[in-house]
């Protein structure tokens, strides 16, 4: 089953984790703590504060005004990591403030898009021979994918069979995948980053 559909035929939680995951994968561009998000997974798992919790994340990671998501699939204002990071605020200013929001299925399926398109942006070995767009390998055509692009779509795959297969038990899982890619891209920016300097 592709992406897509795995995201058509999902609940809400399975929907409010997999944006989250994406998002959580993400944090390292943003310079946020791994455990920013760790409240919002917990209020999942067992129905707390999710808006509190979004708005302490959104202040802590200076990611104030929602007004300013825009479209989490639009151009960056830089290219690389610049608009990589551009990405991930919309991501998380544009989060609903209700996890069973009636735009929580628009809001995973802009996440997961987003974050296909971070790693593409931060992959070195992409170079030109990811030409398929995005959406192509959403939807299971995987031809030429760079192996960051290929780890991402992976994980996403996989926190949404958790939650479809597992439910509320699916979590932990999905969050120890989430977990496993956010420290594949914290090494990745680092590596960047030492080879600017």
């Amino acid at each position: 089953m592709s992406l897509m559909d795995l995201i058509a035929q999902a609940d809400e939680r399975g929907l409010a984790a997999s944006g989250l995951a994406c998002l959580d994968r993400c944090v390292p561009l943003l310079g946020g703590d791994d455990e920013v998000l760790r409240p919002l997974w917990s209020s999942l798992a067992d129905g707390g504060a999710w808006g509190e919790y979004l708005d302490r994340a959104r202040t802590e990671l200076e990611v104030i005004d929602p007004g300013r998501a825009g479209d989490a699939d639009g151009d960056g204002d830089a290219d690389g990591e610049d608009e990589a990071a551009v990405l991930v605020r919309r991501m998380l200013a544009a989060a609903p403030d209700d996890p069973f929001a009636p735009d929580l299925r628009e809001w995973a399926d802009a996440c997961s898009v987003a974050a296909l398109r971070i790693h593409r942006l931060l992959d070195a070995a992409a170079g030109d021979t990811d030409t398929c767009p995005v959406s192509a390998h959403r939807e299971g055509r995987t031809e030429g994918i760079s192996p960051l692009v290929a780890a991402e779509l992976r994980r996403q795959v996989t926190v949404l069979e958790l939650l479809a297969g597992r439910g509320a038990g699916g979590l932990r899982p999905a969050l120890e995948v989430s977990t496993e890619g956010r420290r594949v891209l914290r090494a990745v920016v680092s590596r960047r980053a030492r080879g600017r300097s």
